[in-house]
């Protein structure tokens, strides 16, 4: 089941075509949908994440974290209640809004309407991930988060929002501190085709959705890892 699931992710295909050597796809969904709801998938991406920054040498809860939202345009299948029109990217569909660690690795994600604020959004991602994560005391972003919510987010959270801003000189392309971080983390999602598009009826399917194309990533980094050690030799 858990195969069937990574490569409809990975590969983007729809529920009905899965291929005849899965089980049957309405079975496969059935799955998909309760370890949505039961919160297996959440569980699962967390422990996987612990282990991949553990053997990073880091601590299993980071200090540290970055957020940023991309939007992505939509399927016909979404509905209009869930969608809305980033008026910025001139992209009619949703936004996800993603808070990593400073190793890239996904700590949270929220998925909104285009026509969400980064601001919005994070008065929601940012407080939930307060909660889990005890040891966060810093997040950086980009210019979209300005404003009130710098304060907002020392006095109620305790967290340091510091802001990376683009130069106003530079021109083009420019990789910019921590904020390059979590941008790779979008790309790492983009190469599951699935994600290429929203196409999910429902908001925290997509969000699931993100979630498992992680545990791709990061179990295949802790395979590599393990394929990369010595093997022990029995002394004569």
């Amino acid at each position: 089941m858990i195969d069937a699931v990574r490569y409809l992710v990975d590969n983007g295909i729809k529920w009905r075509a899965m291929p005849s050597d899965f089980p049957p796809w309405s079975r496969v969904y059935a799955f998909f949908a309760r370890w949505r709801d039961a919160g297996l998938v959440t569980e699962l991406h967390d422990r996987l994440r612990e282990a991949v920054r553990l053997s990073e040498g880091r601590s299993p809860e980071p200090s540290a974290a970055v957020v940023d939202s991309q939007s992505v345009k939509a399927d016909a299948t979404v509905t209009l209640t869930s969608r809305g029109y980033d008026a910025g990217k001139k992209i009619n569909g949703r936004k996800r809004h993603l808070l990593t660690d400073t190793l890239g690795l996904l700590l949270t994600v929220l998925v909104t309407p285009a026509s969400t604020t980064d601001r919005d959004a994070a008065r929601v991602l940012l407080p939930a991930a307060k909660h889990h994560f005890r040891r966060l005391g810093r997040v950086w972003a980009d210019g979209g988060y300005t404003g009130h919510l710098t304060d907002w987010t020392t006095q109620h959270l305790g967290l340091v929002l510091g802001i990376v801003r683009r130069s106003d000189d530079a021109s083009g392309f420019e990789v910019l501190p921590r904020r390059w971080v979590v941008e790779r983390s979008f790309a790492w999602l983009l190469r599951s085709r699935r994600l290429v598009r929203d196409y999910e009826r429902r908001t925290d399917t997509s969000e699931t959705v993100v979630l498992w194309s992680m545990t791709m990533l990061m179990s295949r980094r802790l395979a590599a890892q393990r394929r990369q050690r010595p093997v022990p030799t029995r002394a004569a």
